[in-house]
């Protein structure tokens, strides 16, 4: 009698769950349809290789910015886990809709969420959108490892077709029906507080939601520079944009040389810098810095070392080096 009251509980519960398990899986099988075939965004020579967007993750992420790191440093490396990574998109969000494997699969929304919080939780312009997604992922992961499928699903049919089903306890685990545990209160409000406690730190982390002062690293451009030298007549410098929107680079209309009562000793102005010399920018990462139409872009996530031919000058002069945006903003860093 008990065993039939479980079964019918988790058949409502996975029936429930029906529009969230349609929408997650749609959120993660949309990603390989966008990917390769509304358009091709896994050629690295294409533009809006998911790879460059990968790149954005890497000044801000959470604990696994190593591996960012790693592989944006290794295009081959990186090409080979987009595609990877894209096909267990596929596999996982269609398998959802499908509601094949409900259980085994939430655990893969669970984790790819949690790979895009980490990644990107900082990164959105107006509502934190990355971090949404990767909390809502998260918590929508554990409640469909809960839940399971019901009705409207593959799982559901195989059940009806071999009541065998029901008594295995893989298939329980991996697919759907009475999931066995024998404190389900525990999990639930254990699961529930970590996620919860989860959400609480990144929020603070990434944008001082919780409190004291509110933070958008998506909205202003930030450069770094660091480096600066001066040897053979050329000044070097590496430029790190760790800050601003995504979808677009920071826009450098000026390069200042200046002394140490501030005065121009030699000037890079918007012109100069659409046609900066190709070979004298050397790019760490798949997000390049590069001369553009009418400015230097500089996306978010790149870093490069910049050279400058400076035989006019003597290296006693130089004491700063100023980056100009269009935006207005200025960053400074002193020669070594």
């Amino acid at each position: 009698m008990k065993h039939t009251a479980d079964s019918r509980s988790f058949d409502l519960a996975g029936l429930y769950t029906l529009s969230l398990r349609l929408v997650i899986g749609w959120t993660y099988f949309s990603a390989f349809w966008r990917r390769l075939i509304l358009e091709n965004k896994l050629n690295p020579d294409e533009n809006g290789y998911i790879g460059e967007k990968f790149n954005h993750f890497l000044p801000n992420a959470l604990g696994i910015k190593p591996l960012i790191e790693y592989l944006v440093t290794h295009p081959d490396a990186l090409q080979r886990s987009m595609m990877i990574f894209t096909i267990v998109e596929a596999v996982v969000g269609l398998f959802i809709i499908l509601g094949l494997f409900t259980r085994l699969m939430s655990i893969g929304i669970f984790s790819l969420a949690l790979g895009i919080l980490l990644g990107s939780g900082w990164i959105g312009t107006t509502c934190l959108d990355e971090w949404q997604i990767g909390v809502l992922g998260i918590a929508g992961g554990f409640v469909l490892f809960l839940s399971g499928s019901s009705s409207y699903s593959l799982d559901h049919y195989f059940i009806k077709k071999n009541r065998k089903f029901t008594h295995k306890k893989w298939f329980l685990c991996l697919g759907s029906g009475s999931l066995p545990l024998s404190k389900p209160k525990t999990l639930v409000l254990a699961g529930s507080a970590l996620i919860f406690g989860l959400t609480l730190y990144t929020n603070q982390y990434f944008h001082g939601g919780v409190w004291g002062k509110l933070h958008n690293k998506s909205v202003k451009p930030k450069v770094e520079i660091s480096n600066v030298s001066f040897h053979h007549q050329h000044l070097q410098f590496e430029i790190y944009r760790t800050e601003g929107v995504d979808v677009y680079g920071s826009f450098l209309i000026g390069i200042q040389i200046l002394d140490k009562n501030g005065e121009i000793l030699k000037e890079l102005k918007q012109a100069d810098l659409s046609k900066f010399p190709k070979e004298n920018i050397k790019n760490h990462y798949v997000a390049k810095v590069k001369p553009g139409k009418h400015s230097m872009i500089i996306p978010l996530g790149a870093k490069a070392d910049i050279l400058i031919k400076a035989d006019d000058l003597r290296k006693e002069e130089i004491h700063n080096v100023k980056l100009i945006d269009i935006s207005g903003a200025e960053w400074t860093a002193e020669i070594q």
